[in-house]
């Protein structure tokens, strides 16, 4: 068992509290598989989602890719128009172990790479997102994850002392970032495992 004392806990939230996949509508929207994989290869990419995420807008993100692909363009504008179908579900396991640390009375805030506007919707779809004393959006604050301006922000913002606070993401480059940050972090790969993590750190849920 670590003997750091574990006084913040830091959640992330996709793929960790809340399920997230944009081949389920484009499974619908363009069905050929090769077709559809080229789309994401070389049009709405992951590096170019990750600037909405950094806080550039849908218009200008989507203006950018139609003005080279004119004929593209339902499709482009399908990628935020079908937000709401990529994040179906929340992970029910997951959100009871966040909700038990804070009825437990443990300081819980959460760090997400997230755009501004989906992450409001978010909120609304999925309500134990105001549960945590807050959050630190990328969108909002115009820095990403795994830079590292984004970890200390968050801890100056709900003053953090980073060696006794533990975070928790999917990303293994993020886990990274926060452990050169200064903080405990953990990969998240399932609610068993995030249980036993936990464990080790003294917080048994």
């Amino acid at each position: 068992m670590s003997n750091v004392d574990i006084r913040h806990i830091v959640f992330d939230i996709g793929k960790v509290l809340i399920h997230y996949d944009p081949h389920l509508p484009f499974s619908r929207i363009i069905p050929d598989t090769a077709e559809r994989e080229w789309f994401f290869a070389n049009l709405c990419t992951h590096e170019w989602n990750m600037e909405q995420d950094r806080g550039r807008s849908w218009e200008e993100a989507e203006t950018l890719l139609i003005a080279d692909h004119p004929e593209r363009q339902d499709h482009i504008r399908a990628f935020r128009k079908h937000w709401r179908e990529m994040v179906p579900h929340a992970y029910d396991d997951s959100v009871a172990i966040m909700t038990a640390l804070i009825d437990e009375g443990r300081d819980v805030t959460m760090l997400t790479n997230f755009a501004a506007d989906t992450f409001r919707e978010a909120r609304v779809m999925y309500p134990f997102l105001e549960l945590p004393r807050g959050v630190t959006v990328s969108g909002e604050v115009k820095l990403i994850k795994p830079d590292r301006a984004i970890y200390e922000k968050h801890a100056g913002d709900f003053d953090l002392d980073p060696a006794h606070t533990l975070f928790i993401d999917d990303t293994p480059i993020n886990v990274e970032a926060a452990r050169d940050a200064g903080w405990q972090a953990v990969h998240f790969s399932g609610a068993d495992k995030l249980r036993s993590d936990l464990a080790a750190y003294g917080l048994a849920i």
